[in-house]
């Protein structure tokens, strides 16, 4: 299939952490230099396509798991290599390469599409990602869109605490003198009890795009397997329906509402069924994978 491209926006529905520098008990955006068009050099926070590709591989990671059935099945290297990209390491065996690396693209089409490293071989992929650019003024002339929300406007600093309940009431329990460093003091029943010193609790800081920012970003597929294309297509309608970017979204940031355009719709009847697929040839993919250890 010809090189596809998707074009669009993503919007904040919850706050956008992601962490660069760390000041003190403060972690700022990540920044880089952007030359705006009177030629100045500012530090502008943007998010690296890293972060959404990530997300999106973690999207089709789950997908395949879900569809393959491998859950406990892999070397925790081959489950690495599916969901965070694996690692590059020397080998015991042959590296992957020649009809072995084919048909295991051929296969599994989470490599396929985002590659990965493993079996002393690094896997292109076929996806492209873009930065996450904010729409700021410093970036207008980027993304096409005007607006008077400056890089030094545009984010804001949350606050959080973390507490230390060493020396509460209910968590004498759980803790020893020897595991706190505590001194021990004896109650009026001349029982040992421990004293903890300095206990408090702790403020830090978290750099954040506001919710309702607005990001511009684009993906491109090329020269996708029918396979590929639809396990892609898959992949995109979930992150459609519950997008997440950056970090900390246990806790509730990073929520985004994807507006991406197609350059020119796929005709569906020409897809297979991914998943039908992957199924048939479970015992064949179990297999291939095992090169990637």
């Amino acid at each position: 299939m010809r090189t596809t491209r998707w074009d669009g926006t993503l919007t904040a529905l919850s706050s956008i952490a992601h962490g660069g520098e760390t000041r003190g008990t403060i972690t700022l955006l990540r920044r880089e230099l952007v030359s705006t068009p009177s030629g100045d050099l500012v530090h502008v926070p943007i998010v690296s396509g890293n972060t959404l590709r990530g997300r999106l591989r973690r999207v089709g990671e789950e997908l395949l798991r879900d569809a393959v059935g491998y859950e406990g099945l892999l070397h925790p290297a081959a489950a690495h290599a599916l969901r965070g990209g694996g690692s590059l390491a020397k080998t015991g065996h042959e590296p992957l390469s020649g009809s072995r690396l084919q048909q295991l693209r051929e296969l599994v089409p989470q490599i396929g599409v985002f590659g990965a490293a493993g079996g002393g071989t690094i896997i292109n992929g076929a996806l492209d990602v873009g930065k996450v650019v904010p729409h700021l003024s410093e970036t207008s002339h980027i993304t096409g869109v005007t607006t008077t929300r400056s890089a030094f406007t545009g984010t804001q600093l949350e606050a959080y605490t973390r507490q230390d309940d060493a020396d509460g009431h209910d968590f004498a329990g759980v803790i020893t003198p020897a595991e706190t460093g505590a001194e021990l003091i004896f109650d009026e029943t001349g029982r040992p009890e421990p004293v903890l010193r300095g206990t408090n609790q702790m403020l830090f800081h978290i750099e954040t795009f506001p919710a309702g920012t607005v990001f511009s970003t684009w993906l491109r597929l090329r020269r996708p397997s029918p396979l590929e294309m639809a396990f892609f297509l898959d992949v995109l309608h979930t992150f459609h329906a519950d997008g997440r970017l950056g970090g900390r979204v246990g806790i509730g940031h990073g929520q985004v509402r994807a507006e991406l355009t197609v350059d020119s719709p796929t005709a569906q009847e020409t897809l297979p069924d991914w998943r039908g697929v992957v199924e048939q040839n479970h015992d064949e993919i179990l297999t291939a994978l095992q090169g990637l250890a």
